[in-house]
């Protein structure tokens, strides 16, 4: 079972599509790091799993529970 997953998340910015259809997941224990070229949805991705930026599609699952409407203020 997974403690942290984002799940089928897009975010677009007008017509620009930053992330489409983007899956993660992380097993507690687990460490995890994020790369790849600029413009690729790295930042995005974080800040969706932080709650900084609403994800258009999707959902942001920590602990079995949808936590996508949760503040990042709320968030453990």
């Amino acid at each position: 079972m997974n403690l942290l997953s984002l799940e089928q998340a897009q975010k677009s910015y007008g017509e620009k599509v930053l992330l489409k259809q983007a899956n993660f997941y992380l097993n507690e224990g687990e460490k995890v790091g994020i790369i790849g070229i600029n413009g690729t949805g790295k930042t995005t991705l974080l800040r969706i799993l932080g709650g900084f930026l609403e994800a258009d599609e999707g959902a942001v699952i920590f602990d079995n529970e949808d936590i996508k409407e949760l503040p990042p203020y709320k968030r453990e």
